[in-house]
């Protein structure tokens, strides 16, 4: 039943990605040598992605949080939030750390195939939901000004590619519209599309 299910999900997603790209937490640290990426802005190229995302007032109050408190407290990550805790990793984001998250927007996790989301969200599949969600996640805490072209490994085990170009930072296929949100354990950049791992 379980393969049924998965193999319909991977149909839909690959006819989702020949139409819209590859995109949807180990060892670090990310290449540096690249300066020119503006702290705490904005890194797309859209001009409403300043406003996609609402989190804690103060930067003193954001880095007193942990990454998990920060998700959880700002009304553009609701669907990441209840997704790390249906998969048990808000545990997780709540620890030591340090982390870097490649954190989806509620638009972004709405932009994946229709039932994709819901059918992950299923206890059956929620190893499938860890593979996911863990692909976002990289050890260590890479601020974007630390960024440049390169793969990363991702605490799921696959690779990330980081691309930065003229000032924007793209992960595989998402845009960072948002970047360096310090947490007590981390930091979020935050992606206008949910990555997959390859071969997914």
């Amino acid at each position: 039943m379980t393969s049924k299910i998965w193999n319909g999900f991977n149909k839909k997603v690959a006819m989702f990605l020949s139409v819209a790209g590859t995109s949807l937490l180990v060892g670090l640290p990310v290449v540096a040598g690249v300066s020119n990426v503006s702290d705490n802005a904005p890194l797309s190229r859209d001009a409403n992605a300043e406003s996609m995302t609402e989190t804690p007032a103060s930067t003193t109050e954001m880095s007193q949080q942990t990454i998990a408190e920060i998700a959880a407290g700002s009304e553009s990550f609701t669907t990441l939030t209840s997704a790390l805790e249906a998969a048990g990793l808000t545990e997780t984001l709540s620890g030591e750390g340090p982390f870097t998250v490649f954190a989806p927007t509620d638009e972004a996790f709405a932009a994946l195939p229709e039932g994709a989301l819901e059918q992950l969200l299923q206890p059956e599949n929620r190893q499938l939901l860890v593979q996911v969600l863990t692909y976002h996640v990289v050890e260590g805490s890479v601020m974007s000004g630390d960024l440049s072209t390169t793969e990363v490994p991702s605490i799921e085990g696959r690779s990330i590619n980081v691309t930065v170009d003229e000032g924007s930072v793209m992960v595989n296929s998402a845009n960072v519209v948002q970047a360096d949100i310090e947490a007590s354990n981390g930091v979020i950049h935050v992606i206008d599309q949910v990555i997959l791992p390859p071969q997914m």
